[in-house]
């Protein structure tokens, strides 16, 4: 984690995701980690936003219907499981094709 610089946001959790090579290399845990990671070093750190890109889709080929599975279900997950800061967190998404996985996967609010 850093600050975030000259970004509205006090700071950058840095995460990588996985490269996509089929689905049967344990990817979806591993992208799965790197949300529940972020949320968690925010959490430790009493953030109450967080916001994240749809890791992975873009260069290391993660299908955005998969991802957007598996980052709703982890993002849910980890704050269903435990008591916590984060009251915010917003998806960053660039592409309509990405909104609309992304929609499909989000209950309604």
């Amino acid at each position: 984690m850093t600050t975030g610089g000259n970004l509205k946001a006090r700071y950058v959790i840095h995460t990588v995701g996985p490269i996509w090579y089929g689905g049967d290399k344990g990817e979806s845990d591993l992208l799965a980690s790197a949300y529940q990671g972020s949320l968690k070093l925010a959490m430790e750190n009493q953030l109450s936003s967080i916001s994240f890109p749809s890791i992975s889709t873009g260069a290391y080929g993660y299908p955005v219907d998969k991802a957007s599975k598996v980052a709703t279900g982890a993002v849910i997950a980890s704050l269903r499981q435990s008591v916590t800061s984060i009251r915010e967190v917003v998806f960053v998404l660039f592409d309509s094709q990405t909104f609309r996985a992304y929609c499909i996967q989000l209950p309604a609010s």
